[in-house]
């Protein structure tokens, strides 16, 4: 499965300050991302979108093993 346009999304994965630190466990990125995902909807923003097509899982869950 790929993005539409075939690249992984590195940047939500590895370098977003809002969900790294809330998959970490963080409870200030844990409660910007639940804001955030409430306001964009429930795969956040573009980076977060293109996390769960390519990974199949939204952007405050760990990437299933």
């Amino acid at each position: 499965m790929t993005t539409s346009k075939g690249k992984t999304p590195v940047f939500c994965e590895k370098y977003c300050p809002v969900c790294r630190s809330a998959r970490a466990g963080n409870s200030v990125g844990k409660a910007l991302q639940k804001l955030e995902l409430k306001i964009v909807g429930k795969n956040g923003c573009i980076w977060g979108k293109a996390r769960t097509e390519y990974y199949g899982v939204t952007p405050d869950k760990p990437i299933p093993k």
